[in-house]
């Protein structure tokens, strides 16, 4: 980490989704500087994708990993998560909110009339409409840390520009937008919140796909690359002047000098919209 971040040892954090791709990536990050994260998602077990497997690798990072199953669709579960944290820790440092449901099949290509309406559900439902539903009942939590603390919410260059469907679009577009909002309702607090923007992402979903369909991923960035831009943005100590914003992930490398695990830094995204 980069020497103009805060130590985050002793920090509790709360990563939604994280089992694997991004949200694997920024929970593995952080337990790298010493937090204690959370990691919640629906897939438990011994497997190479679970929140028990990340729980224990946050651990051998440095960390502490807290694995606790969570359907994010369910706003029972949420609820019942938060309950369960508030149980056993005062305060949280951050939620980052990264849970999210790719469509089966994937809605990639064609027009909304293409695809099932449920991909609506899918992709706003769960990837915006839970991360309003946890910032809720994560917000007692936060709010007892008190100044200095955070959400990130881990939106997507889809907010600003064509990217998969619709509905994908409209969700990331809202999600950025809520947490534009929110920051200001969050400010007289002291806490701040921010969207983090990746690039394109080798997730293990993208992996997969890659094999099937012949892709070349050498330019993308690794989820070890967005998790230590994220862990660098939750470590700065002007994250209140930040608050409100869009973060990207190709910006936050250069600032903060990150690479990812095999030495590298990505080219930038060549669709961003400056």
């Amino acid at each position: 980490m980069a020497s103009n971040t805060a130590s985050m040892k002793g920090k509790v954090f709360v990563v939604t989704g994280a089992s694997r791709g991004i949200g694997k990536g920024i929970a593995l990050a952080l337990g790298a500087e010493g937090a204690t994260v959370y990691v919640t998602g629906r897939t438990t077990g011994d497997g190479e994708r679970t929140i028990d497997t990340t729980a224990r690798q946050v651990t051998e990072a440095g960390g502490e990993g807290r694995a606790i199953q969570c359907d994010h669709g369910d706003d029972a579960q949420i609820e019942a998560l938060f309950a369960r944290i508030g149980d056993e820790v005062d305060a949280i440092d951050g939620l980052v909110n990264n849970v999210y449901k790719i469509p089966s099949p994937p809605a990639w290509g064609g027009g909304f009339w293409d695809h099932p309406i449920q991909i609506w559900d899918d992709q706003v439902g769960i990837g915006l409409r839970a991360h309003y539903v946890a910032s809720w009942h994560a917000s007692k939590l936060l709010f007892a840390r008190g100044e200095g603390a955070a959400i990130l919410n881990v939106s997507s260059p889809g907010g600003q520009s064509y990217h998969f469907s619709s509905s994908y679009g409209a969700g990331k577009a809202g999600l950025d937008r809520l947490t534009a909002d929110m920051a200001i309702e969050l400010e007289p607090k002291g806490i701040s919140a921010m969207v983090l923007y990746p690039g394109a992402v080798a997730t293990e979903f993208i992996q997969d796909a890659a094999v099937e369909q012949g892709m070349d991923l050498s330019q993308s960035q690794t989820t070890t690359f967005v998790g230590r831009a994220a862990a660098a943005l939750l470590g700065a100590p002007d994250r209140m002047k930040r608050s409100g914003t869009i973060q990207w992930v190709e910006d936050l490398a250069e600032e903060f000098d990150l690479y990812d695990e095999h030495g590298k830094r990505p080219p930038p995204y060549p669709q961003r919209v400056r």
